[in-house]
């Protein structure tokens, strides 16, 4: 048995794990794609490393872009099996996916159309619409901490990572040669803090775990004053600068967050009175999504419930979904708040809001989360005199900032107390990805002295046999 890992190896997108089984057997754990990367970004996303049409199964994490954004590649290249997941991840992941062929549509049309204009050949998406909803029929959900029988000599029991709706640990149990080998892969984990969610659960032991490590070298800061740090943005930018506050989330998780604080901050009679726009349309239909999922909220959130019957919703909040509609915002001239995907800036209307309010310094452009270096987010958190957008060059005059504190990652005291549940003695390897190269680095040397005696940081497409 060997794992092959085809993404998020010394990165952190574009998730993709193929664990070989004898004779000739292969599970892929998620298939995501990459992004932000810059230049690197095409070719990574057009080249498997691997041939989807000798793939068995698919077993996905959650429905992140990063975990589950190629899927329609997948099947369009040849893959006709199972794509195993929770109930909610499969209901997210069919929203997420329509959105991002359509992403991929609007940005190559206006890539192409300067193509077009210059006589160079125009660029076709990854794929479309009716690809992506070939992926659908393939979804097979197995609820939380159930054991399933995808064939003899392979058992997957998922379990609760706090991560996002649905989103899971993947635990494997799998016969080879007469020996079984128990495969833990964590997908991504959540903070045992989350303002929304239940915390992570504990998983059966495990032989081999495969573990993200994205913030594996920094502690997030103290939650409860999460709240009272977007209020000081929206008092300073919109009521003292009389500009407006473009919040970059994703429409996954992150923007359910914002949300939630606005309608904690308006239950607390401080909200300021002001227009807060939500712009976009995917996001309107992932909070509805989410609403119907209670039994995945905290227990401070449930008992919230009791006497705020929407915890999303509050005074003044607007939802955007036509374009035109979202191309007006560039012409109110009174403050506002403006929350819109993606959370990196990489794609989406957020985009455009940058471009057309980043050179006004009365306005503020704050983060919610982790951004790929490379990504227009993580060029803008570098502070730079300028930026490009669009193959344009804008001046940064406005402020920019984050709240880290938002991020659906654990910390490394949360991974570590995921971890908590194992015999480090008991794992023969430990399989860092998901997380930059220092960072993972850093994350390995704390994991050797917490006493797992093999941590290994594996490099794009590497192959490593599993001992028996």
């Amino acid at each position: 048995m060997k794992i092959a890992f085809h993404g998020a190896a010394r990165t952190v997108t574009g998730s993709k794990h193929i664990i070989h089984v004898n004779p000739g057997k292969q599970i892929l754990l998620d298939c995501g794609l990459y992004q932000g990367m810059g230049k690197e970004t095409t070719e990574l996303n057009s080249n498997w490393g691997f041939v989807p049409a000798e793939i068995d199964y698919v077993v996905i994490s959650h429905a992140h872009i990063d975990h589950i954004g190629l899927l329609p590649k997948l099947v369009k290249d040849g893959y006709k099996g199972k794509i195993f997941c929770t109930p909610a991840t499969a209901s997210l992941a069919k929203l997420l996916l329509i959105d991002s062929a359509r992403i991929q549509e609007d940005d190559l049309r206006y890539v192409n159309a300067k193509r077009e204009k210059a006589g160079l050949p125009l660029f076709e998406p990854l794929y479309d619409e009716d690809d992506a909803i070939k992926v659908f029929p393939l979804f097979e959900t197995i609820p939380y901490n159930e054991h399933y029988k995808i064939e003899s000599g392979i058992d997957l029991m998922f379990t609760d990572c706090g991560h996002i709706l649905g989103s899971a640990a993947v635990n494997l149990k799998i016969k080879e040669n007469g020996k079984e080998k128990r495969i833990t892969f964590s997908g991504d984990v959540g903070s045992y803090h989350d303002m929304i969610l239940r915390n992570p659960q504990p998983f059966p032991q495990a032989d081999y775990i495969i573990m993200e490590s994205t913030y594996g070298d920094r502690l997030h800061e103290v939650s409860t004053a999460t709240a009272d740090r977007l209020l000081k943005f929206i008092v300073d930018t919109c009521l003292k600068k009389k500009g407006k506050l473009i919040i970059p989330a994703f429409s996954l998780g992150r923007t359910q967050d914002v949300l939630f604080m606005l309608n904690r901050l308006e239950l607390e009679h401080r909200l300021p009175p002001l227009n807060y726009y939500v712009d976009s349309p995917l996001s309107i239909k992932i909070t509805d999504t989410i609403k119907k999922y209670p039994d995945y909220y905290n227990d401070d959130v449930k008992q919230l419930l009791h006497r705020d019957e929407d915890v999303f919703s509050f005074a003044g909040l607007k939802y955007i979904d036509k374009v035109e509609d979202s191309i007006k915002l560039n012409d109110i001239e009174e403050p506002c708040v403006i929350i819109s995907a993606s959370g990196m800036a990489e794609a989406g209307r957020v985009k455009h809001h940058i471009a057309n309010n980043v050179s006004d310094s009365r306005n503020t452009i704050l983060f919610t989360g982790y951004c790929e270096p490379n990504s227009l987010g993580g060029r803008l958190k570098k502070q730079p005199e300028s930026v490009k957008i669009f193959s344009k060059e804008f001046a940064v005059k406005a402020h920019v900032d984050e709240i880290a504190t938002l991020s659906a990652h654990g910390d490394y005291e949360d991974l570590c107390q995921w971890l908590a549940c194992q015999n480090p003695k008991d794992v023969k390897t430990l399989f860092l990805v998901h997380g930059d190269y220092d960072v993972q680095v850093n994350f390995k040397e704390r994991l050797i002295k917490k006493g797992f005696p093999d941590v290994q940081i594996p490099s794009l497409h590497e192959v490593i046999g599993l001992r028996d």
